[in-house]
C-alpha cells in the first residue's frame, strides 16, 4: 500500500524526481518532438515541391519559402503550440532546447525571420552546452539573417559554427551549404565553389547532394574551369534527379563541350531534336519554354511568343510550366509589343498558374495591380522616341516615313476589329453551365489527366481563382472574394481565346483616325533645340519615374538598377545624375558590392556638396537634414502666418532673412512665391512678373511652385494691358482675378487672422451600437495605413523575449461598421497624429496642388478632427475609385513638399462619404484604418 502511494506521489507533475522527469523526456522527445518534427519535414518538403528555380542564374541553396502568406498556416501554428507545451508543461525534460529550436525553424518556414533569430539567439545562450543544438541553431540564425539581408552578422554567425565543427554530423553539411548561400549572396565564388565541395562531402541528402552539385558546376564556370564543370554537370545529368535539373545539366554539358571543341550547333537544334525523342513526351512542355528563351534572346520575339504558347498547349499537369510560360509572354507584351492590356491578361494568368512560393510572386502581383502606371510612363518615352526619330530625318523622308506609319495604323484598326467581331460571335456565356469533357472507356475520371485539367479549367472559368476553404459557393460566407474574381479571371486562363478588350483599350485611346494621326505627328515634331530639350525633359522624367517606381512600389531592384543605368546612358549630363549614384549605390549594396562602390565613389568625387555624397560621408546627415528641415517649417510657419495677416512687408522682411538662414532648403521656392505675392500688394505689374520670373528660372524641376508659376505667367501674357494699367498688380478689394487670390486657410482665430473660412465639423449622427465583446489584446501602439510617406523607412519589430503563449482559441470577427456602398463619393485622406500642430501652411500647399490639376475648384480640402490628437484634411470629392487613386498617385510623391509636419506624423488613406461620417474618435479612426488594410 505504502508503495502504490509512493507512486502516486511520484507521479504528480510538479514534483521533481527521478521518475517524473524520465516520464517527461520519454513523453516530450517519442511524443511531441517525434510529430513536430515530422510535420516541420512535411513542410519543407510541401516548399520544395513548388519552389520553382530559374536555371539562367545561380540556384538558391536551399529551397525554402520566399512568400509569406497572410494566412495563418495550421501546420506551422501546430508546431508551434506543440513546443510550447514542452516549454510550459514538460519544463523538466531535458528537450527544452529542442522546443525552443522548434520555434526557430517553424518562425522560419513561416516567414518570421526576425522571431527565428531571437528564438536561435536563446537556444545558442542557454543551451550551449549541447553542441549539436548550437550548431543547428547558429545555421538557422544565419539563414534567417541572410533572408533579411543582414549579411555581416549571418557571417558571425557562420564563424562561430565553424569552430565546432564536427564531420561526424548531420548539421555539419548545413553549415557549409548555409556558407555556400553566404558567399553567393556576396559574391565571392571561389570560397564558394570549396563550401559547395564540403556541403557534397557530407550531405546526409542524395537530392540536396545532386543540387549542390549543380550549384558547383554553375560556380566551377563562373571561375572558368570548363572540364571541371562539365564533369559536375555530367554527374547531375546521369542520375536520377527532378527533369528540370537533368535537362539544364545536359544542355549545359554539351554547351561547354562545344565551346571546348569547336563544334557550333546550334542551341535550337539540340533542343528541338529532343522533342522527337518519346522519351521526352511528358516533358514537351518544357522543350518549348527552353525553345522560347533561345529565340528571345536571339531576338526572335514573334518566334518565342508562338513556342511560348506552343508549350502552354503541350502542358496538362505541370502548372507551374504553364504559369512560367505565361509569366514570359506578359514581358514580351509589356516590354515589346507594348500591348498593356494583353500583358495584364498574360500576368494575371501567370498568377493563377504560380505558386505562391515563386520566388517572384509578389513582385509579378503589384505590377499586375499597378501596370497602368508603368504603361503610361512607356508610352510616353515610345511616343517621344517616335517623334525625334521622325524630326530627324529630311522632309520628303519624313513625310514618306509617316504615310507608312499611316498606312500600319489602319490595317492594325482593321485587323483588330476583324477579331473583335469574329471573337464576339463565339464568346462564352459564362452563366451556361459548362460541358465538360468525360474520360473515355471505363477509366475513373480522377486516373485522367486529360479529364482533370478540363474540369479544372472550366470551374475557374465560370467561378474564378477561388480558395480552397469550405461554404465556397456561398455568396454570404466570410471575406467573399465572388465579384472581384469572377469578373477579374472569367478569360485569364487563357488569355490568347480573348482579345475585345484589347480593341476597347486601343480604340479608346484617343480613337485616332488616319488623319488626325498623321496630324498629331506633324503637329508635335521636336523640330527646334527648345522643343527637342521639352521632349528630352518629358522622356526623362517618365524614365526617372519608372526607376523610381520600381525601387518603391514593386520593390524590383534588378528593374530599378536597369531603369537607373539606362537613364544614365540616355541621359548622362542630367540635372539628377547625383541622385541616381545614389540609388544605384544604395541598390547594389547587397548584391554587388564593386558596383556599389563605383558608384559611391562617383558620387563623393564629382558631387560632394550634395546632400547624397554628404549622407554617405557623414552617417547622422539625415539627421541634421530633418532638424534643419524642423526648424525652417516652424519659421516658414511665421511667415505664412504674417501673409495671412496681411502684413505684407513684414511678409517680404521674414522671407528674406529666411532664405538667407536657409538658402537651399527644399521649401525655399514656396518662400520666394509668398514673397512675390505679398510684393505683389504694393508693386505694379512689371516687378512681380519679374518675381515670377525668377521663381520659374532658379527653380525648374519644382513640381509644386513652378508649374502654378506658369499658370499666373500665362494670365499676365493673356491681360498684359489691364494689368500693366493698375498702379499696385494686386488688390485684396479685387475678386475678378482669381489668378492672384490666394486661398488663405485658417485653423483658428488669432489676434491678427480674420476667419475667411469656417469649417463646421461633421456632426456623428449613427444610432448607438452594440458593443462587441472583444478578445484580450495588446493595444496597438499606431495606427498602420496601407498607403507610406516615400521618405519613411519600415522598420520590423524585432521579438526580445523568446518565449511564445500557447496558442489561443480563434475568437470570431464582429461585422465591421464600415461598407463599401458609397461607390461615388470617395476622399483622400492625410491623417496628422497631432491634434495641436496649426495645419494651415500644409493645406495652403495642397491647395496650390489642387490649383494646378483642378481648374474651377472642382476638387476641395477641408478639416475635420478626430478626438484630442489627430487631424484629417480630406481632398475631394472624387467620384470613383479610379479618380481618387490617380489623385493618391500624383499627390503622395510631393507631400515631403507640401507638409509642414514632421514626416512621421502623417499618413494616408482612401475612405468613402459614409465612412468618413462615422469617424468620431481614435478608436473609430484605428478600426477604420484596420477595415481599410482589409478591403482596398
Amino acid at each position: 500500500m505504502l508503495a502504490i502511494v509512493m507512486v502516486i506521489a511520484g507521479c504528480s507533475l510538479e514534483k521533481k524526481s527521478a521518475l517524473n522527469r524520465g516520464l517527461q523526456n520519454l513523453t516530450a522527445k517519442y511524443n511531441i518532438l517525434f510529430n513536430a518534427n515530422e510535420l516541420l519535414r512535411e513542410k519543407q518538403e510541401g516548399y520544395e515541391a513548388a519552389y520553382i528555380d530559374d536555371y539562367n542564374e545561380l540556384l538558391s541553396v536551399y529551397r525554402d519559402t520566399v512568400a509569406k502568406s497572410d494566412i495563418p498556416d495550421k501546420e506551422l501554428d501546430l508546431v508551434k503550440a506543440k513546443a510550447n507545451t514542452i516549454i510550459s508543461v514538460k519544463e523538466q525534460s531535458h528537450y527544452l532546447g529542442d522546443a525552443y529550436l522548434l520555434l526557430s525553424k517553424a518562425n522560419y518556414l513561416d516567414g518570421n525571420y526576425f522571431d527565428a533569430v531571437e528564438y536561435a539567439n536563446y537556444v545558442i545562450r542557454s543551451f550551449g552546452k549541447n553542441a549539436e543544438l548550437k550548431q543547428e541553431a547558429l545555421v538557422y540564425k544565419a539563414r534567417s539573417l541572410l533572408y533579411i539581408n543582414q549579411p555581416n552578422d549571418a557571417k558571425t554567425a557562420l564563424d562561430s559554427a565553424f569552430q565546432n565543427i564536427n564531420p561526424k554530423k548531420r548539421i555539419t553539411a548545413d553549415v557549409y551549404a548555409t556558407k555556400l548561400q553566404y558567399d553567393i549572396n556576396i559574391q565571392d565564388y571561389i570560397d564558394a565553389e570549396a563550401m559547395a565541395k564540403l556541403a557534397i562531402q557530407h550531405s546526409y541528402s542524395k537530392d540536396k547532394e545532386l543540387r549542390w552539385t549543380f550549384i558547383l558546376a554553375q560556380l566551377q564556370e563562373l571561375n572558368h574551369k570548363p572540364a571541371d564543370a562539365i564533369a559536375s554537370y555530367d554527374r547531375v545529368s546521369k542520375s536520377n534527379v527532378i527533369f528540370d535539373m537533368a535537362f539544364n545539366a545536359n544542355l549545359n554539358r554539351i554547351r561547354l563541350e562545344e565551346s571546348q571543341n569547336g563544334v557550333k550547333v546550334s542551341r535550337l537544334a539540340r533542343l528541338r531534336s529532343l522533342l522527337k525523342n518519346e522519351n521526352n513526351k511528358d516533358f514537351t512542355d518544357q522543350v518549348y519554354y527552353q525553345i522560347a528563351q533561345q529565340q528571345y534572346t536571339d531576338g526572335e520575339i514573334d518566334n518565342a511568343l508562338k513556342s511560348y504558347r506552343l508549350s502552354i498547349n503541350s502542358s496538362t499537369k505541370n502548372q507551374s510550366q504553364k504559369g512560367l510560360s505565361y509569366l514570359r509572354i506578359a514581358d514580351i507584351y509589356f516590354k515589346n509589343k507594348a500591348d498593356y492590356t494583353g500583358a495584364k491578361k498574360y500576368y494575371d494568368s501567370s498568377l493563377v498558374n504560380l505558386s505562391p512560393n515563386y520566388p517572384t510572386y509578389r513582385i509579378i502581383q503589384k505590377k499586375s495591380e499597378n501596370l497602368q502606371v508603368l504603361a503610361d510612363r512607356l508610352q510616353i518615352i515610345s511616343r517621344e522616341d517616335t517623334l525625334q526619330m521622325l524630326a530627324k530625318l529630311d522632309e520628303p523622308a519624313r513625310l514618306a516615313r509617316i504615310d507608312k506609319m499611316v498606312e500600319a495604323r489602319i490595317l492594325q484598326t482593321q485587323q483588330v476589329t476583324a477579331v473583335s467581331i469574329a471573337q464576339a460571335k463565339g464568346a462564352i456565356n459564362i452563366n451556361q453551365s459548362p460541358q465538360e469533357s468525360m474520360p473515355n472507356g471505363d477509366k475513373f475520371y480522377f486516373s485522367n489527366s486529360n479529364a482533370i485539367s478540363q474540369g479544372f479549367s472550366n470551374f475557374k472559368r465560370v467561378w474564378g481563382n477561388r480558395k480552397l476553404e469550405d461554404n465556397w459557393r456561398r455568396s454570404n460566407r466570410a471575406s467573399s472574394d465572388i465579384t472581384q474574381n469572377t469578373s477579374a479571371t472569367t478569360q485569364i486562363i487563357d488569355p490568347d481565346a480573348v482579345a475585345t478588350d484589347i480593341v476597347s483599350n486601343n480604340n479608346a485611346a484617343g480613337k485616332v483616325t488616319a488623319g488626325n494621326y498623321r496630324q498629331d505627328l506633324l503637329q508635335n515634331l521636336p523640330l527646334t533645340p527648345v522643343l527637342l530639350a521639352q521632349s528630352n525633359k518629358r522622356m526623362f522624367d517618365a524614365y526617372l519615374d519608372m526607376a523610381n517606381f520600381y525601387r518603391d512600389v514593386l520593390e524590383d531592384k534588378k528593374e530599378a538598377i536597369a531603369a537607373y543605368e539606362l537613364l544614365l546612358s540616355r541621359f548622362p549630363n542630367n540635372d539628377n545624375t547625383a541622385a541616381i549614384y545614389y540609388n544605384l549605390y544604395r541598390l547594389h549594396s547587397e548584391s554587388d558590392a564593386a558596383s556599389s562602390d563605383k558608384y559611391k565613389n562617383l558620387l563623393v568625387k564629382n558631387y560632394p556638396q550634395t546632400p547624397f555624397a554628404k549622407t554617405i560621408l557623414d552617417p547622422d546627415y539625415s539627421k541634421h537634414l530633418s532638424d534643419e528641415d524642423t526648424g525652417f517649417s516652424t519659421l516658414y510657419n511665421k511667415v505664412y502666418d504674417l501673409y495671412a495677416g496681411k502684413q505684407y512687408p513684414q511678409v517680404i522682411a521674414a522671407a528674406d532673412a529666411l532664405l538667407a538662414q536657409y538658402p537651399n532648403n527644399r521649401f525655399a521656392a514656396q518662400i520666394y512665391y509668398l514673397r512675390a505675392f505679398a510684393a505683389g500688394h504694393q508693386e505694379p505689374l512689371a516687378p512681380f512678373n519679374n518675381d515670377l520670373q525668377q521663381i520659374v528660372t532658379k527653380y525648374p524641376e519644382d513640381k509644386l511652385i513652378t508649374p502654378l508659376v506658369n499658370q499666373h505667367l500665362a494670365y499676365i501674357g493673356a491681360n498684359q494691358a489691364e494689368l500693366a494699367a493698375r498702379s499696385i498688380v494686386i488688390s485684396d478689394r479685387e475678386i475678378n482675378d482669381p489668378q492672384f487670390t490666394l486661398p488663405i486657410v485658417y485653423q483658428q482665430q488669432t489676434e491678427f487672422r480674420v476667419p475667411a473660412e469656417k469649417y463646421e465639423p461633421v456632426a456623428d449622427v449613427r444610432k448607438p451600437e452594440p458593443k462587441p465583446v472583444e478578445p484580450v489584446k495588446e493595444e496597438k501602439a499606431s495606427a498602420i495605413t496601407a498607403v507610406t510617406p516615400p521618405e519613411v523607412t519600415k522598420q520590423a519589430e524585432v521579438v526580445t523575449a523568446p518565449v511564445q503563449q500557447p496558442s489561443k482559441l480563434p475568437v470570431k470577427e464582429m461585422p465591421s461598421i464600415f461598407n463599401m456602398r458609397d461607390s461615388t463619393n470617395y476622399y483622400f485622406v492625410i491623417n496628422v497624429s497631432t491634434g495641436t500642430t496649426n495645419l494651415a501652411s500644409s493645406r495652403f500647399g495642397i491647395g496650390q496642388f489642387n490649383r494646378v490639376n483642378f481648374q474651377n475648384n472642382t476638387v476641395k480640402h477641408q478639416l475635420k478632427s478626430i478626438g484630442a490628437d489627430n487631424q484629417l484634411i480630406y481632398v475631394g470629392r472624387f467620384t470613383n475609385i479610379t479618380n481618387v487613386k490617380d489623385y493618391a498617385r500624383a499627390i503622395i510623391p510631393l507631400m515631403p513638399d507640401i507638409m509642414k509636419v514632421p514626416k512621421d506624423k502623417y499618413s494616408f488613406f482612401i475612405i468613402t462619404q459614409e465612412n468618413l461620417d462615422k469617424l468620431a474618435d481614435r478608436k473609430t479612426l484605428d478600426s477604420y484604418i484596420d477595415y481599410y488594410q482589409k478591403n482596398y
